[in-house]
């Protein structure tokens, strides 16, 4: 691999060619980002999985003061079996001015246009810091980058934002989703069948709630 590349798709073409599918190693990909920024004077850090087949990457460029950007993203892409591709999803083809291959925009494409950027912040004298924070099985869950992030809060310097680089349509988005949870107990009132009148059916009575949900 050529660690050279400066601009960003030729970046993105030697990424989409590492086929790092949640479940295999992410090594490869991980050891060619080290090599790269390390070329720049990155000092970096690894997070290896309790196996030690994959690996989240923290990668610094400037001191090690308070402030800075964490510029975050993740190395692995979902599967291509079952798809219908219709060229190889490991090789960057671009097609009317879009560029397709697993991960081109999921999310290789931030990793590559980071890790062009990188180039700039070698070579400025940065008064606070840059950090590039790229984690593995994101896919999956985002099973592998705790230990990286726990990192980040509790030994670093504080940080002043971090940026993620998911694909939003390309607009800015300053808050995760969400999810609200509630546990409904329903209860009903005993009666005899020869007299239902008297009594409350707590499935009925759940049953019209569902329906109701359904329909708001």
């Amino acid at each position: 691999m050529d660690g050279r590349q400066t601009d960003a798709k030729d970046i993105l073409a030697i990424l989409v060619s590492f086929a790092s599918v949640s479940e295999v190693s992410n090594l490869d990909i991980a050891y060619y980002i080290e090599d790269y920024v390390k070329a720049l004077g990155a000092d970096c850090l690894r997070f290896p999985s309790t196996e030690g087949d994959k690996t989240n990457l923290l990668a610094r460029f400037g001191p090690l003061l308070e402030g800075g950007v964490v510029l975050s993203g993740h190395m692995d892409v979902v599967p291509v079996e079952g798809q219908a591709w219709s060229s190889d999803p490991f090789r960057l083809i671009e097609r009317e001015g879009r560029l397709y291959g697993r991960g081109s925009t999921d999310m290789k494409g931030f990793l590559a246009a980071c890790m062009a950027a990188s180039h700039l912040a070698a070579t400025r004298n940065l008064r606070r810091p840059l950090y590039l924070a790229f984690s593995y099985d994101e896919e999956v869950g985002c099973m592998g980058v705790a230990p990286m992030v726990d990192y980040i809060v509790h030994q670093l310097p504080a940080i002043d934002c971090v940026i993620v680089g998911e694909p939003t349509q390309m607009r800015l988005v300053v808050a995760h989703k969400g999810a609200n949870d509630w546990r409904t107990v329903i209860t009903g009132k005993e009666a005899h069948s020869s007299m239902p009148h008297a009594g409350a059916h707590a499935i009925f009575a759940g049953a019209n709630l569902i329906s109701f949900l359904e329909t708001v």
